[in-house]
């Protein structure tokens, strides 16, 4: 999980595209070894979804790929470049779990809950069971296939970090490589395990489930939900 208004994040790679629709790109979170993921989908109207925005050396590639609409900050920690964002787009719309908008507010208003999302045939959002209102995921559709966007709801994490980093996040934190809810998680955000447990294993077995993306770590797939809901 990230935190905090005072400094942003920045991306320096290309846009990864997965799909027709959809794109990729990590970036960095200051004086952090962590890294965090932003996604941008192209809604139905050509319009773009920019899930957990990154500030990136230059915009000029996301904006190539259509107008900005809206902006996802999926919960009230990774709010670090959302203020950021509603200045360099002053149209986009801001959207937040109902359970974090007090603390999104913090930074940016939110002018949208993930249940009042106008959703089209390509872009929707879903609430997760059991985390309090805290967060959600966001369903994309495209060509090949359905692909479910969380934040901190599970960690998918491809490599161990080396020395104090490692012993912080692996061990204190629970963040330990593979697709998991991490410690600060069940702690923070899960309250009815049962009921997450239950709701990962519902979107597991959607029949179009092509692949899942998370805010910290590598794309996975049904797979990948199945094995977080083993570390509950």
């Amino acid at each position: 999980m990230t935190a905090g208004p005072l400094t942003q994040s920045r991306a320096e790679q290309p846009l990864e595209q997965l799909a027709e629709n959809l794109w990729r790109v990590e970036g960095d979170i200051p004086r952090m070894k962590l890294r965090r993921v932003m996604t941008i989908a192209r809604m139905a109207d050509g319009g773009l979804v920019v899930h957990n925005g990154i500030t990136l050396d230059d915009h000029a590639a996301l904006e190539l790929l259509g107008p900005v609409r809206y902006l996802v900050v999926p919960n009230g920690w990774h709010r670090l470049d959302a203020a950021a964002y509603r200045a360099k787009y002053p149209g986009v719309k801001v959207i937040a779990p109902a359970g974090g908008r007090k603390s999104v507010e913090k930074v940016v208003p939110v002018d949208l809950t993930f249940d009042e999302f106008p959703a089209d045939d390509v872009v929707k959002f879903e609430m997760l069971d059991g985390v309090r209102g805290q967060e959600g995921v966001m369903h994309v559709r495209s060509r090949d296939g359905l692909t479910l966007v969380f934040a901190d709801a599970i960690f998918n994490l491809p490599a161990r970090f080396p020395g104090l980093w490692g012993f912080v996040y692996h061990e204190l934190m629970g963040s330990k490589p593979g697709p998991r809810v991490t410690r600060i998680g069940k702690l923070m955000l899960v309250k009815d395990k049962q009921a997450y447990r239950a709701n990962l294993a519902r979107l597991a077995e959607l029949p179009d489930l092509r692949r899942v993306i998370v805010a910290h770590g590598a794309v996975g797939d049904r797979e990948t939900l199945r094995a977080a809901m083993q570390t509950l």
